[in-house]
């Protein structure tokens, strides 16, 4: 019930997720062992490669690993919940996990770069700039842009790593949902159905952007709510199946999907000035 639900709460605010997320509780419980390290850019590039390439494995391994051996997930989860604990007691607040090589990171700033509402930011109640640029904590509206740098302005962008993600994210999501579950065996051809749609996603965005001269604030967004919004229509029909309501899936899917419609509105709508006490926080 509850990871259908983090994409809808991506759009509505970054925050929410941000600040419950048990790896994010993690990455900060060891702050007192001395991370004080921040998060340079060029860290971040090398990070924020490194998180893409994490999710673009682990989440079709979902298929033929996680969802079938228990044993493999929970030494995943330890893994990673190690991982979180180890960087939060180099690095500064949030700057050695949760802002650099977290899988869920680039979805949080494609998800998350026009939240409908402002919740503040209560897990980083003083901003100590841990992370030097493209902080989602900080300004979500930023985040994106400060990650592309000056690319964004051009089709260049589309051949960073993150504008790689985004573009190829929509490709992603249907490749992950025409798959299967399956044996170990099965791995070839998921990660082929997958990164198969992701090319084509990523070709076809490429081109878009070439042929129009559209730089990332145009269509970055357009790439996040197609991507939410293939996700909830595959993915609402599942959860109503797991409710055992499986006639309230198409209720679902609408109103998920008019949940994107309004994300959509307001991502087209521009951005507006954050005021000073916003950004301190």
């Amino acid at each position: 019930i509850s990871i259908p639900l983090i994409p809808a709460s991506l759009l509505v605010t970054p925050h929410l997720w941000r600040n419950v997320c048990p790896l994010a509780t993690l990455n900060k419980a060891t702050n007192f062992l001395g991370g004080r390290r921040s998060l340079t850019p060029r860290i971040a590039r090398v990070t924020g490669t490194a998180g893409i390439v994490l999710l673009a494995l682990m989440v079709p391994a979902r298929r033929f690993l996680f969802n079938t051996d228990a044993a493999v997930l929970a030494v995943t989860v330890v893994a990673i919940s190690g991982l979180a604990l180890a960087l939060g007691a180099v690095f500064d607040e949030k700057a050695g996990f949760c802002n650099a090589i977290c899988p869920v990171l680039p979805v949080e700033r494609l998800y998350g770069q026009r939240p409908l509402i402002d919740l503040g930011n209560p897990g980083c109640p003083t901003c100590t700039h841990c992370t030097q640029t493209g902080c989602i904590d900080l300004a979500p509206e930023k985040s994106i842009a400060q990650t592309l740098g000056p690319t964004r302005r051009s089709s260049a962008w589309t051949r960073t790593s993150f504008g790689a993600f985004a573009a190829a994210f929509p490709g992603f999501v249907v490749g992950y949902y025409t798959t299967q579950d399956g044996p170990l065996s099965s791995a070839g051809a998921v990660y082929l159905t997958v990164f198969g749609w992701a090319l084509a996603s990523w070709v076809i965005t490429a081109a878009v952007v070439r042929v129009g001269g559209l730089s990332a604030a145009r269509i970055t967004p357009i790439l996040a709510g197609l991507a939410v919004g293939l996700y909830y229509w595959f993915a609402a029909p599942l959860l109503a199946a797991g409710l055992s309501l499986e006639a309230a899936a198409w209720p679902l899917r609408l109103s998920f999907l008019t949940l994107v419609a309004v994300w959509l509105w307001q991502a087209s709508r521009p951005v507006p000035r954050r005021s000073a006490l916003s950004s301190a926080v």
